[in-house]
């Protein structure tokens, strides 16, 4: 049996909330907050995520300990604390927050055992967290970089020190460990370092040493939740402080770290793509809690410049490798996408914010896309290995670079945020797919499990997103009042149909509105609602200022991005196929391939390239030869299931001419 939610004590400020279910996820609105929509309680049963997740819990979460261990992580804690001696292992000084990150992802996994399967796991975590503890300075202070290699000196280096960055980390942990566990003892080491952060930084007229942030966003969303979580209001005035700061010129007023234009005037997001969505997740829990319409409409004004502008079809986002960053609008190119997954993870977490404080459905749009697409490609099947960079091509003939921004699956990275990222969201995946008002439940993604909120419990078993077949079954239901079951229609949804009682509906006369189909009536335990969403596949083309895929188009089925894998297609390579888009799609299972997997299987061809001699360019006037007579059968798979056989070509975009 799982650990109840009631583990936490009933004297933390936020152990309540409206909707009568406390979800100890990482994102919990305080009772007096501004926000739409209440998160519900989830419990993922099988299907499509229950295996990943089973995946994330057996194998990725596991050898974590280990490969910190190897890493020298754990090491520099133990140097710190006193129990080892030796130097300090590791490339940045930001290394700390890779145990941070794997502690969080622990947590919400020991939420989720049995009390016979969490023994090593407890084990381990208990082990980390005195660690932890252990190392942390009697004022609260921890940094074993600084600790170590800069002979104890603090935020000196702010832009890239990363000193707050590993403290919010720190937190984050804490608060996830205490949500799980009920344990205080993490929580303490983050309270202490908390409190000496608010007596270090604060505005010039504070009496405080140092007016400043951090180069990287992070500490801001870590204070909101240990606000949420202790009831203590300076520590969402201090992340108020720290978001209002960015864009000042603090740090030398670069783009990169978000300081060239303050947040509220910004039109379009900018440098470094983690540290900005970062930063606009933290701008969207102070709006939330504090009813800030001025600091809401800019975190809407600019999800919308991003989602038009700057998103790959992945989901994914960051154009160049250089920063690390955004580009500039409709810059979306293909084997340089950078895409890294950490930033596919921070816009999960910022668009599930935003679809609690407004209660609109696109944000859960981007969430699926994102989900099974750009983020989800960043960790093996088998969880062990793992992609820092998510590019939308690799070319024949492509000569790895290696090391972090490798085009094939490494065992983990010099720079190994994205890893234990990836564990974390993973964990506590469950927390991010549905949520409860005063009117009823919303079912914003698709599982095979339970969603809870509020005495309304609803089950739901799918093959989605191979198939599109959704079956709910009302459990619990409240005996005094009508209430509303509202399901998410997708974006790319074309055509649906839907079964309730005896009434049923397709998408000519369902009642939607603004992206949600919305069912009201007085349910009973065991009335049912199926929900038939069509699953065709689809050639999708972008925005024609998308200049690096003009002429082609793209491979989609219901949530899935697909792409073609130059194993799948011998005698050739990749770079000179031509998708026929005369020819219709299909649709083919694979149970034996890549655990299971629908393909699409479309027609294409061979160019014929005319020998140019020495030189690749010629007259506009002369045209290629016409394709091979000869059709070439094409096997597509979905994009999140690449690099997982041998190395080779890859591509998403397809060229029609």
């Amino acid at each position: 049996m799982s650990r109840p939610r009631s583990a936490v004590p009933s004297s933390t400020p936020s152990a309540s909330s409206e909707a009568g279910h406390a979800p100890m996820g990482p994102i919990r609105p305080g009772p007096g907050a501004k926000a739409a929509l209440a998160p519900a309680f989830v419990e993922v049963t099988a299907g499509f995520w229950g295996t990943r997740r089973e995946v994330n819990s057996r194998t990725s979460i596991p050898q974590g300990p280990g490969l910190l261990e190897s890493a020298g992580n754990l090491h520099n804690l133990r140097v710190v604390a006193g129990t080892a001696e030796g130097e300090f292992q590791g490339a940045y000084p930001f290394v700390d927050s890779d145990v941070y990150k794997w502690l969080e992802a622990a947590a919400w996994q020991l939420a989720q055992e049995t009390s016979e399967d969490d023994g090593p796991l407890a084990a381990d975590v208990e082990r980390i967290v005195s660690l932890v503890a252990d190392a942390q300075q009697p004022d609260g202070y921890l940094n074993t970089w600084f600790q170590l290699l800069k002979g104890g000196e603090r935020y000196k280096d702010l832009r890239w020190g990363h000193e707050l960055y590993c403290a919010g980390h720190l937190i984050q942990a804490a608060v996830a460990h205490h949500r799980a566990t009920g344990r205080p003892e993490l929580l303490d080491v983050a309270v202490r370092f908390a409190d000496h952060i608010d007596t270090v930084f604060g505005p010039a007229d504070s009496g405080k040493p140092l007016d400043g942030i951090d180069g990287h966003p992070e500490v801001e969303t870590a204070l909101m939740e240990l606000y949420r979580e202790t009831g203590e209001r300076r520590y969402l005035d201090l992340a108020g402080y720290f978001v209002d700061r960015f864009g000042h010129g603090a740090l030398g007023g670069e783009a990169y770290c978000q300081d060239r234009v303050p947040l509220r005037e910004a039109t379009n997001v900018e440098g470094h793509a983690v540290r900005q969505l970062y930063l606009l997740a933290a701008a969207t829990d102070l709006a939330t809690e504090t009813g800030d319409a001025e600091l809401r409409a800019a975190t809407e004004r600019l999800w919308v410049a991003m989602t038009t502008t700057k998103t790959h079809i992945t989901g994914g986002l960051g154009a160049h490798h250089d920063e690390e960053d955004f580009g500039d609008p409709y810059e979306l190119p293909n084997e340089r996408a950078y895409c890294e997954t950490c930033a596919a993870i921070a816009s999960i977490q910022w668009s599930w914010r935003m679809a609690l404080l407004t209660g609109e459905a696109r944000y859960s749009d981007l969430i699926e896309r994102t989900l099974y697409n750009g983020f989800l490609a960043g960790v093996s099947l088998d969880g062990e290995r793992w992609l820092y960079v998510n590019p939308l091509q690799v070319r024949d003939g492509h000569t790895d670079p290696g090391g972090d921004q490798s085009a094939r699956r490494t065992r983990w990275f010099k720079c190994a945020c994205c890893p234990p990222n990836v564990m974390r969201l993973l964990a506590s995946l469950e927390h991010y797919l549905a949520s409860g008002d005063a009117g009823g439940l919303q079912v914003h993604q698709y599982v095979t499990g339970r969603y809870s909120a509020d005495g309304i419990t609803v089950r739901c078993e799918t093959d989605y997103p191979w198939q599109g077949v959704i079956g709910l079954t009302v459990e619990e239901a409240p005996a005094d009042r009508p209430w509303t079951l509202s399901l998410r229609i997708p974006q790319w949804c074309g055509e649906f149909r839907v079964r309730c009682g005896d009434t049923a509906y397709d998408q000519t006369d369902a009642p939607v509105s603004d992206g949600w189909l919305r069912l009201e009536r007085a349910w009973a335990p065991g009335d049912e609602v199926v929900l038939d969403i069509g699953l065709d596949p689809r050639l999708t083309a972008a925005d024609p200022r998308v200049d690096a895929v003009r002429g082609c188009v793209a491979i989609e089925r219901g949530p899935l991005v697909y792409c073609l894998e130059q194993v799948d297609h011998p005698g050739g390579g990749l770079d000179d196929i031509v998708l026929d888009t005369t020819r219709p799609l299909a649709v083919k299972h694979r149970p034996d391939l890549l655990g299971g997997v629908t393909t699409v299987v479309a027609t294409g061809h061979r160019r014929q390239i005319p020998d140019a001699g020495w030189w690749p360019y010629r007259s506009a006037e002369a045209t290629d030869a016409p394709p091979a007579d000869e059709p070439l059968e094409l096997t597509a798979i979905p994009y999140y299931a690449w690099a997982n056989r041998q190395d080779g070509s890859m591509r998403v975009w397809l060229p029609t001419s």
